[in-house]
């Protein structure tokens, strides 16, 4: 894991005045290129872990992939920052990619393009239930601290739990692409993420929110802030959101009925 880390020299300021010499550790990023069909695809500032689970996250989060049936290879290059896919795509989405894109509200400002069509015409009518037990219990384990994040500060995290009691756990730079990860992780194992709960450390805008109807997550928890449009997008969509899951108290924005009181 300290391959993603380095130390710098840095000036640590007191506010009495004083400084110190320290050293830091901070992040070290990369450009990752992707490469669909023998096609160079995008670049995407990332973490170089999970490149593969990215790839095939991003992808089918934006449709250009619709099952992982239709995913022929994913390989990784010997240096990490390129990832190899070929598969069977949805020609209109990968061309919406290249035609008019949003600018994503993440941290590390990412584009996408498919959030139109047959998105809004999606919803999420899962019989899925979140006990209130269970979901203090995975708010608590989503606060555990990771090694990267003790050390930086510096990375987003996304946490799948499963209906069998398992946990897929993604860290990133940005909080797009640690949801890319995690869910890519799971489509890779042929998981069925219909009855997954989603919690991520990012706030949930609206992007973040489709993210998860893309792979039929019904409820999605995060310690952080929403929008308005990511409330508005998760009333349309059927998916139950709740945010500022910490400490003792959280607030659910919609759909509340699938958490179950004692």
């Amino acid at each position: 894991m300290d391959q993603f880390i380095k130390q710098i020299p840095i000036t640590r300021l007191h506010k009495d005045g004083t400084q110190e010499q320290v050293e830091d550790c901070v992040i070290r990023e990369q450009r990752i290129a992707l490469y669909l069909n023998g096609r160079k695809l995008l670049s995407s500032m990332s973490l170089p872990q999970d490149q593969d689970a990215y790839a095939v996250g991003f992808l089918m989060s934006e449709g250009v992939i619709e099952s992982i049936r239709d995913v022929q290879s994913v390989e990784i290059a010997q240096d990490g920052l390129s990832v190899y896919i070929h598969a069977r795509i949805n020609e209109q989405n990968i061309e919406n990619l290249f035609h008019e894109k949003t600018l994503t509200s993440g941290c590390c400002v990412g584009v996408s393009a498919n959030f139109e069509g047959k998105i809004v015409e999606k919803f999420i009518s899962t019989r899925i239930q979140l006990p209130i037990q269970r979901l203090w219990a995975l708010i608590e384990d989503f606060a555990q601290p990771t090694h990267l994040f003790e050390s930086t500060g510096c990375v987003h995290k996304a946490m799948l739990a499963l209906p069998d009691g398992r946990k897929l756990i993604s860290q990133d730079v940005g909080r797009h692409n640690a949801i890319d990860k995690v869910v890519g992780k799971a489509r890779l194992q042929h998981i069925d993420t219909s009855e997954s709960i989603l919690i991520v450390s990012g706030r949930l805008s609206m992007e973040m929110v489709i993210k998860a109807a893309m792979h039929d997550i019904a409820i999605v928890i995060s310690r952080s802030a929403t929008t308005e449009l990511g409330i508005k997008s998760a009333q349309l969509l059927g998916i139950t959101l709740v945010g500022f899951a910490r400490g003792e108290v959280c607030n659910i924005y919609t759909h509340p009925q699938r958490i179950l009181h004692a």
